[in-house]
């Protein structure tokens, strides 16, 4: 019963100076980053590609797979704009099983969240420095967020935390893009409630400070699919979805309307292998409508070195121990192919 205070972790700004960017690449993000709203907000006609494993978990096959990526973005960098999958936080919908490297480093080891946090600013700063990407997480813990704010580039707060007042409030402060899921409900009414709350400004508590937010223009839609009252799982990428996601843009006069959509999880029925069809779906109702054209964004795609997902301990380098991921001959493939529709 209870709870147990292990130890009192180093705050953010001393793990930063324990591990810090350099001023050259504090530069390439910034770069980076002004493309990237450049993108949301119209200016620039790309399409992005928030693309890689469903969750990190280990290093050298994440940095193996981002270094893939870097030789393929040179190829497609007229046309898209690739920001890798660097996810060190899992949601867990029962609350149990690997909860990402901020918990475990090592998947077979057991929990050290100190050594997670360093893990995860090291992993996150080697693929700038390697590759020169700068990478996307999920927001699982609001509080984690400052530990990772100088090297990220784009946030996702997923679909079990998208009705929380927390993480909307933390996505007000960022000046990178946050994608809100639309909750496992599948009722948009409740992702751009959560938009405009990150879009909007706030005073609130946060790491022991009262903080003020100017709200973040780049907060935008995540389209990921749901679960119906019968537990089985419902796409919304569809024409009809998409004209009805416009729509609500439309009526609550958001500022940059933008989606992404998550070619994975209810989307897919979770069979990772639908992930090129629905793109080439959504790239079709792109050019049937204009405004859907305007709307989408990019996609979010799981993929990883090895096809599918194997059991923690099994071994297999580059394969996803959670959801199930493309392999990357079909990765390629599938990035190709995009880049030659658009």
């Amino acid at each position: 019963m209870g709870m147990n205070f292990i130890r009192k972790l180093p705050i953010p700004q001393e793990i930063k100076k324990e591990y810090p960017l350099s001023v050259a690449f504090e530069t390439l993000k910034q770069q980076r980053d002004e493309e990237m709203a450049k993108i949301f907000t119209g200016e620039l006609d790309k399409l992005l590609l928030i693309i890689g494993p469903c969750s990190a978990d280990r290093e050298d096959a994440v940095m193996e797979y981002i270094h893939r990526l870097a030789k393929i973005q040179k190829e497609v960098k007229e046309k898209i704009f690739i920001i890798p999958r660097i996810y060190t936080n899992k949601p867990r919908t029962t609350g149990t099983g690997y909860k990402g490297m901020v918990h475990q480093p090592d998947p077979t080891k057991a929990e050290d969240m100190l050594k997670g946090l360093i893990s995860i600013r090291k992993l996150h700063r080697r693929a700038i420095e390697e590759t020169g990407f700068t990478c996307a997480d999920e927001m699982l813990y609001p509080e984690n967020y400052r530990y990772l704010s100088d090297l990220l580039s784009y946030v996702a707060v997923g679909a079990r935390s998208v009705e929380n007042q927390q993480h909307r409030l933390t996505a007000s402060g960022m000046d990178i893009p946050a994608g809100m899921k639309n909750p496992t409900s599948g009722d948009l009414s409740v992702m751009f409630n959560s938009i405009y709350a990150a879009q909007s400004q706030h005073t609130f508590l946060y790491r022991g400070w009262e903080v003020h937010t100017s709200g973040n223009p780049l907060a935008h839609a995540i389209l990921r699919g749901f679960v119906n009252k019968h537990g089985e799982s419902q796409p919304n990428y569809h024409y009809e979805d998409l004209l009805l996601t416009h729509r609500y843009y439309t009526e609550k006069n958001l500022v940059n309307p933008a989606v992404i959509v998550d070619t994975n999880h209810c989307n897919s029925n979770k069979c990772y292998l639908e992930q090129p069809r629905i793109v080439n779906e959504v790239l079709h109702s792109c050019r049937h409508n204009q405004d859907i054209q305007h709307m989408i964004k990019g996609f979010m795609i799981e993929s990883y070195l090895e096809d599918g997902a194997q059991k923690i301990g099994e071994g297999v380098f580059g394969k996803s121990i959670t959801d199930p991921c493309l392999g990357w001959d079909k990765t390629e493939e599938l990035i190709l192919r995009i880049a030659d529709q658009i």
